[in-house]
């Protein structure tokens, strides 16, 4: 049974329904709904969602993620035109676009994700456009062509601890995660990522996994939340953790010297990511979109 702190907002309101219309007119995908995410409820109706692209099926099979896995369809190369017609419409300051693994493509989908970057900034150059992007299986042309595409804030999460990597997502590696993470920053990108709790892991292994986010990558968000099971088809639960430790937590990584830290039961990678990107961190932004925002004010 889950405990007391984890109950969840039912999906409802206005706002959830005119958002849930508007995808479903695009032909767009979202992270929320694939994934089965808890908050849907809570930031559809902020007007607030994750946008997912290259299509809703996966060629990884982490045993953590509801989304689903086999063989994609053909490439979509309008969908760059409609996602930045929606995020257009939707009228938002901040939003994330994510997308599927594809594996089975030369540049595991880099092409597309950069095409998108670039039609959204088209529609509107203000908008602070964060991507949580896959690891293209290492390839530096692969992130060098997404980076070049001008996004602010570069998320790439390394989920769990190291000794858990092959069971958790067995396609990918501990390793590599930093590596994406280590070149966004050269690049000169805000790094994002985050790490789930309940999967197995020690808490020594915890605060290992942060010194290792903190000092290798220089990460400047990250984001720790509670592992929930879709089903009863994935990975078990192992522990809830308590509001408490969370904190407890949260607090280690800030004396790490992570700028920005979102540590609870229900945080995800994009719960609330636009209150992550903090006046420090505004400072960072790439040029010229700095600028274009303080002029904008």
């Amino acid at each position: 049974m889950k405990p007391s702190w984890l109950r969840a907002k039912i999906p409802s309101g206005k706002n959830f329904h005119e958002l849930k219309g508007l995808l479903r007119e695009s032909g767009l995908h979202t992270v929320c709904e694939e994934a089965q995410c808890p908050n849907i409820g809570e930031c559809w109706d902020r007007r607030s969602t994750t946008i997912l692209i290259l299509g809703d099926t996966c060629t990884r099979s982490c045993g953590f993620c509801a989304v689903k896995t086999g063989r994609p369809l053909v490439t979509d190369w309008d969908e760059p035109r409609r996602v930045a017609e929606s995020v257009s419409k939707l009228g938002l300051r901040h939003i994330v676009i994510t997308s599927v693994d594809r594996d089975d493509l030369p540049d595991g989908g880099a092409e597309i994700f950069a095409q998108t970057i670039e039609k959204v900034r088209e529609k509107d150059p203000n908008l602070i456009l964060e991507v949580l992007i896959p690891d293209f299986k290492g390839r530096e042309e692969s992130l060098q062509r997404v980076f070049e595409a001008g996004p602010n804030i570069l998320n790439h999460n390394l989920e769990t601890v190291s000794r858990l990597q092959k069971t958790v997502r067995p396609q990918a590696n501990y390793e590599r995660s930093l590596f994406v993470l280590q070149k966004a920053k050269a690049f000169g990108l805000i790094n994002k990522s985050g790490i789930m709790l309940g999967l197995g892991e020690s808490w020594e292994e915890i605060l290992e996994t942060l010194k290792d986010l903190r000092e290798q990558t220089q990460c400047d968000i990250l984001t720790v939340g509670q592992y929930l099971p879709p089903t009863q088809k994935h990975l078990p639960i192992d522990k809830y953790y308590t509001p408490e430790q969370f904190e407890e937590i949260g607090q280690y990584a800030k004396k790490l010297g992570f700028p920005h830290v979102a540590s609870g039961p229900f945080v995800r990678s994009s719960y609330f990511a636009e209150q992550q990107f903090d006046q420090e961190l505004f400072q960072k932004s790439p040029f010229p979109l700095r600028e274009r925002l303080r002029e904008r004010g």
